[in-house]
């Protein structure tokens, strides 16, 4: 029997001899990479350097771009080099590292849509006790629970639970480690392993999920009933965040199916597509998301421009 000392590092399957195509997907990851880059950091400096922006609903945003940033380079840079690489092979400390990071990443992302959620109910449902409701105490609150509670049950759930393992295998099926293939390697029982992620999910992850379909009741409730001018308000604040929320919660939900259920009939490339898409098109798509529906980050973005300009 192997424990987890003895299983140094991990092999990753899922990856396929491409021959001299390689380089090709090389430079296509380099890229998506360096867009992602540039577009988030960009926003940040657009938010970071506009006194209009600072407001509750930028600064959360401003998390997200970051985030963004964060999940991007626990992913993209390891991508590239196992492109190139002829052997697939990760460390075990490396491999954990990288769970931990694209683990708090999602658990960030969803944790920042949430609370972005809360921060529109209360605009649209509560415009007049908006400011006495969302002050800067409250916002540096939510903002350090974004980031720190995601950061502490990470850390509790690879260091205290995953890493622990005694591994009968080192053999993970995807293109990058993921806690629960590495749990699947364990030579013993995990029911505790699995009753913490049990509870994990039913009480925070299902308490968010009723937290955002109550906001956006209510919203919806208000849109309704309201005049023109708060639906246009409430449509242009919310369709962004609606359609950032439901394009990473397709992406978890796949990504949750496949490690939970025998995906082997689908052809590799897809199952290779739908493991990455949470973790590529998210950060893709927030910043065209955002910097394109929200107009005071066009109109702050070409004033930054015409500022450099000058």
């Amino acid at each position: 029997m192997l424990n987890s000392t003895q299983v140094s590092y991990f092999t990753l399957t899922a990856y396929f001899d491409t021959g001299v195509s390689k380089y090709l997907y090389f430079m296509i990851i380099l890229s998506l990479y360096m867009l992602i880059v540039c577009s988030n950091v960009l926003l940040i400096v657009v938010i970071c350097m506009n006194r209009s922006l600072h407001e509750p609903m930028y600064l959360f945003l401003c998390s997200l771009f970051v985030n963004e940033l964060y999940g991007s380079t626990a992913l993209f840079p390891f991508l590239l080099v196992q492109i190139l690489s002829d052997i697939h092979t990760v460390s075990a400390p490396l491999c954990f590292l990288q769970i931990f990071c694209l683990y708090s990443y999602g658990g960030i992302e969803f944790l920042i849509l949430a609370i972005m959620s809360y921060d529109r109910y209360l605009a649209i449902c509560y415009p007049l006790q908006y400011n006495t409701r969302m002050t800067p105490r409250v916002i540096a609150k939510l903002t350090a629970l974004i980031w720190i509670y995601p950061i502490l049950i990470n850390t509790f759930i690879v260091a205290g639970l995953t890493a622990p393992l005694q591994l009968c295998g080192n053999i993970i099926n995807k293109v990058y480690c993921d806690n629960y293939f590495v749990v699947k390697l364990a030579c013993y029982d995990t029911t505790v392993n699995n009753i913490f992620g049990l509870c994990h999910m039913f009480s925070v992850i299902f308490g968010l999920i009723i937290l955002i379909l109550y906001t956006y009741t209510r919203i919806l409730k208000v849109c309704f009933s309201g005049s023109q001018q708060t639906r246009q308000k409430a449509v242009s604040t919310c369709t962004p965040h609606l359609s950032s929320l439901m394009n990473f919660s397709f992406g978890a939900f796949f990504e949750i199916v496949q490690g939970r259920f025998n995906m082997n009939s689908l052809p590799n490339l897809l199952r290779i597509f739908l493991s990455l898409y949470w973790l590529t098109f998210q950060p893709l798509v927030n910043p065209l998301l955002y910097g394109l529906k929200m107009s005071k980050i066009r109109i702050a973005f070409k004033r930054l421009l015409f500022w450099n300009k000058m």
